[in-house]
């Protein structure tokens, strides 16, 4: 991880790392309205594609947008949106994030390694550091949103942005088959636990229509989403299809909103990205 803090201020005397690292991260979360985590229970379900759309979709619509990945052991955001290089250091050095499209920057542990098959090993206070660095030691600059791709599950990652971002709300995704439901209610008590405000769940994977007879399958069953929201009292955001554009961009490293914009997966992207837009055009959803 790189490195970047100074450790010696003004008057020449050794600095506290930990409180000037807390002051940076202060000073970028002021210049961010809205942060949004995507998490899930489980790992499988389109969480980081749905990051990635949500972002796209976002930027598309004029806003100025942040997406950081804090998968630090499977940071899939570069590759799925067709991402190379390293990030680079300012004058004031500080992280370049990348800019993947107008409106849309990326940051992302794999954008910080020489060798990108190398595994991250380390263990929760490590993490916990680079966390509040991609935060505080990166010029996100003026943002209405930022993005937080989480890996699945309950650990140190989602633990982190909740403690270091205690405005951050959740966007929970799911698929509707029991397995992943019940780990995703474990998501939801997560964030009462934190105090995270959910912003409202996804039901992904919802439906694949054939292309050959336009008949839709139910492949992994359909509405367990909206029955766990509601259980919950949680917003249900809507449901997105399965799609198999979603599997081929993501290979070629190519973002689904520009390449198929009115595939229906698009549209349902869009529609949850509208919801979202609400929150910065004074139509907050409660």
């Amino acid at each position: 991880m790189v490195q970047i803090h100074n450790n010696v201020d003004e008057a020449g005397k050794k600095a506290d790392p930990r409180a000037e690292q807390d002051a940076a991260v202060q000073r970028s979360l002021q210049r961010i309205k809205h942060k949004i985590m995507v998490m899930s229970g489980k790992g499988g379900v389109g969480k980081t594609s749905t990051s990635v759309n949500l972002a796209v979709a976002l930027a598309k619509k004029g806003f100025q947008v942040g997406l950081m990945d804090v998968d630090l052991h499977g940071p899939d955001v570069p590759r799925v949106l067709g991402l190379s290089g390293m990030l680079d250091v300012s004058a004031d050095r500080r992280l370049e994030p990348i800019r993947a499209m107008d409106n849309l920057k990326v940051v992302s542990i794999e954008s910080l390694t020489m060798n990108k098959d190398e595994a991250i090993i380390w263990r929760g206070p490590i993490k916990f550091s680079a966390i509040k660095q991609f935060i505080g030691d990166v010029e996100w600059g003026d943002l209405d949103f930022l993005i937080i791709d989480s890996p699945p599950g309950t650990g140190d990652e989602p633990l982190t942005v909740a403690q270091t971002i205690p405005d951050a709300k959740a966007v929970i995704v799911t698929t509707p088959q029991e397995i992943s439901l019940a780990d995703v209610r474990k998501s939801i008590n997560f964030c009462k636990t934190v105090k995270m405000k959910i912003f409202g769940l996804i039901e992904n994977m919802s439906g694949f229509t054939c292309p050959h007879c336009g008949k839709t399958v139910d492949i992994f069953g359909s509405g367990g989403g909206e029955r766990t929201a509601t259980a919950a009292g949680i917003p249900f955001l809507g449901k997105i299809p399965f799609d198999q554009k979603v599997v081929v961009c993501g290979d070629e490293g190519c973002a689904l909103q520009e390449k198929h914009a009115d595939a229906p997966v698009s549209r349902a992207m869009a529609a949850v990205a509208d919801k979202l837009a609400a929150l910065v055009e004074g139509g907050a959803v409660k």
